[in-house]
């Protein structure tokens, strides 16, 4: 009887095939695991008695929400950060900021790293993840420049504001916390303020508003934008479809955003409506800059109209760019299915831009990543609906400002209930890690069928 034998091929085949399965079935649940316990933890720091300025504990829901926040870098807030929390209670939103922008993922690999000294193809998958690059054997030196990138660009910003915040609290002490907690907010579009009263006290001073809009534009690129200029600098030709894409549509959206947003609240007095020309601009441009992911206001969005509420939730829906900081659908997204749409009207059969084509397997993930984002935006609307009777448009604003990470607020994420609030926690959770982690598993996951049925097209329209 012959013997069933099996060639170094076909095992290396069947070794490749259970790796792959094993990466794909743990890697998203071992990102989870880390993320929640890292919250956790931070979590029980702002539940100390230390980390509140009164010397008491805070509520839980309170503490969990503020971490969740800070970890996904959000922005959104229950409680005043300057008046409720302590010193030790902002450096702990600090530190929950800087590991949540860095990527948890990212520190998850770095400490594995750190022990093992082999960050193993598991690894190395999850960091081609969160950083975005598509060699594997890149990834390690690819982590390092993340670090040194993110704190660098945190550094310069920090150069540029705190000796403004020295002048301005004449204090060296208040002027160096404030520039560094601004700096890391900002690079990481987090939105959180140390001020009872937000950026409104400095809303005619450029030196800090400047800085601050420049980090939340820059974060917003993501890291595989910067590894590119960082290699052919502004030399356009040299650039990725994808860096191409993600600035060329970040561009449109800020000037458009600006357009909009000034030309909506121009005449309105409760906003910049009575404010010089100038002014007028100036705001609509940090507005806009903010509005897909920064979080930072100079006004209460609250106080705008209607027709401005949602004009901001298209913007923030969209967020920043892939494997950024900034949270939302992503603008590479959204610019693939503005040029579907224009490639279907054209009649165009393959959708080409930028002397590239775009395989359809990337507008099937595009499509699912945005349905995704819309049904949990809808779910949690009419969760919120349950157990609020704020009307619908600050309900959709807080929603979408929670899922997209922006941080935006109309005041609504303090006034719920625990429920509410634990929902919009959730939601905030699902907005970081879900359409990143969608997009992954669709990218990984593709089965090759055998057979095919016969096409028919069902009537659409």
């Amino acid at each position: 009887m012959a013997k069933n034998t099996v060639g170094p091929a076909a095992r290396g085949r069947g070794l490749t095939g259970f790796s792959n399965l094993v990466v794909h079935d743990y890697s998203a649940l071992l990102a989870l695991v880390v993320f929640l316990f890292v919250v956790m933890l931070f979590t029980s720091l702002l539940s100390l008695p230390v980390a509140a300025v009164d010397g008491q504990p805070t509520a839980f829901h309170d503490t969990v929400f503020t971490a969740v926040s800070a970890m996904t870098v959000t922005g959104l807030v229950t409680v005043n950060t300057a008046e409720h929390w302590s010193m030790f209670g902002q450096v702990v939103i600090l530190l929950a900021i800087q590991v949540g922008g860095l990527g948890i993922v990212t520190i998850a690999l770095l400490l594995s790293r750190a022990v093992t000294r082999n960050l193993g193809l598991k690894g190395r998958i999850l960091a081609r993840q969160g950083v975005g690059t598509t060699k594997l054997g890149e990834v390690q030196s690819l982590l390092r420049v993340v670090i040194l990138t993110t704190l660098s660009l945190e550094l310069a910003l920090a150069v540029f504001l705190v000796p403004r915040f020295i002048m301005v609290e004449d204090s060296v002490p208040a002027g160096l916390w404030h520039g560094i907690f601004y700096s890391v907010s900002a690079f990481n579009n987090a939105g959180f303020t140390a001020h009872a009263d937000g950026l409104a006290g400095f809303v005619n001073d450029p030196w800090i508003l400047v800085p601050i809009m420049v980090g939340v534009f820059v974060g917003s690129f993501g890291f595989p934008v910067f590894l590119v200029l960082m290699v052919v600098k502004w030399h356009w030709r040299k650039w990725n479809l994808h860096t191409k894409l993600t600035l060329s549509t970040t561009g449109i959206l800020l000037v458009a955003g600006a357009l909009l947003w000034g030309a909506l609240e121009w005449s309105n007095s409760a906003t910049i409506g009575d404010l010089p020309v100038g002014e007028r601009i100036m705001q609509a441009v940090f507005a806009s800059t903010m509005m897909r992911s920064g979080g930072f206001s100079l006004v209460d969005p609250a106080a705008t109209t209607s027709a401005t509420l949602l004009a901001t939730d298209a913007l923030m829906f969209v967020g920043g760019g892939s494997a950024s900081t900034a949270g939302g659908i992503k603008v590479t997204t959204i610019a693939l299915l503005f040029l579907a749409i224009i490639a279907e009207a054209k009649g165009d059969k393959n959708l080409m831009v930028f002397g590239r084509t775009i395989p359809e397997a990337t507008m099937r993930v595009a499509i699912s990543v945005t349905f995704f984002g819309a049904t949990l935006v809808l779910g949690a609307s009419g969760l919120i609906m349950l157990v609020s009777d704020a009307p619908l448009d600050h309900i959709l604003f807080e929603v979408i400002s929670a899922f997209a990470t922006c941080g935006l607020s109309v005041g609504l994420s303090a006034e719920l209930p625990p429920s509410g609030k634990y929902i919009l926690a959730a939601l905030m959770f699902a907005g970081r890690v879900g359409p990143i982690g969608l997009a992954s598993a669709l990218a990984l996951r593709r089965r090759n069928l055998l057979f095919r049925y016969p096409e028919e097209r069902p009537v659409i329209g």
